[in-house]
C-alpha cells in the first residue's frame, strides 16, 4: 500500500488519544502536506440535530468548502446515503458534483461508519483526473476512513 508510513502514523496517533476530532484534523493536514496531488482532504459529519444533514468537520485544502450538505446531495451526500465508496474520475462529467472549485478534477467520498452507525463521510479531492482509479489509492483512503471510524465509534461509546 502506498503511504504505509502515514497509515501507521495515523493508527498510532488514534491509539494515543480519545479525541476523534484531533485524529481527523491530523489526518487531513498530514495527507494534504504529503500527497501534493490531493488539493482538499476533509470530513462531513452527521448533524446530531438533523440526521439528513452533513456538517463540515475537520478539513485542509486549497479552497473553502460548502459548510453543510444534505444527505443525498452531491457526491459526499450520495456516499452517506448509499453507504458506498464513490470514486469520480472526472468531476466535470458527474452531475452530482457540487462545483466549489475549478481546480478539482477527481474525487473519492468514503462513508465513515462503524457498528451500524453512520458518522459521516471522508472526502478527498485531487487536481488530477483518475487519481483514485488505481486500487492502491483507494485502499489508502479506505484505510484512513477505517481509522477514523474506529476512533469515532470509541468516542461515541464513551459519551
Amino acid at each position: 500500500m502506498p503511504h504505509r508510513y502515514l497509515v501507521k502514523e495515523f493508527e498510532q496517533f488514534a491509539r494515543s488519544t480519545d479525541d476523534s476530532e484531533s485524529v481527523m484534523q491530523r489526518l487531513c493536514q498530514r495527507i494534504h502536506a504529503h500527497i501534493p496531488r490531493y488539493n482538499w482532504v476533509g470530513f462531513y459529519l452527521a448533524d446530531k440535530k438533523d440526521p439528513n444533514t452533513l456538517l463540515l468537520g475537520p478539513h485542509t485544502g486549497s479552497f473553502t468548502p460548502t459548510p453543510k450538505i444534505a444527505v443525498g446531495q452531491g457526491i459526499c451526500g450520495t456516499a452517506a446515503l448509499t453507504g458506498r465508496v464513490i470514486v469520480v474520475d472526472n468531476v466535470a462529467t458527474d452531475p452530482r458534483y457540487l462545483r466549489i472549485s475549478d481546480m478539482v478534477r477527481s474525487q473519492i467520498s468514503l462513508p465513515v461508519s462503524a457498528a451500524g452507525k453512520q458518522f459521516g463521510v471522508m472526502n478527498i479531492e485531487s487536481y488530477f483526473m483518475d487519481t483514485f482509479k488505481p486500487t492502491v489509492e483507494r485502499e489508502f483512503a479506505e484505510a484512513c476512513a477505517r481509522i477514523v471510524a474506529t476512533c469515532l465509534e470509541k468516542s461515541a461509546v464513551m459519551v
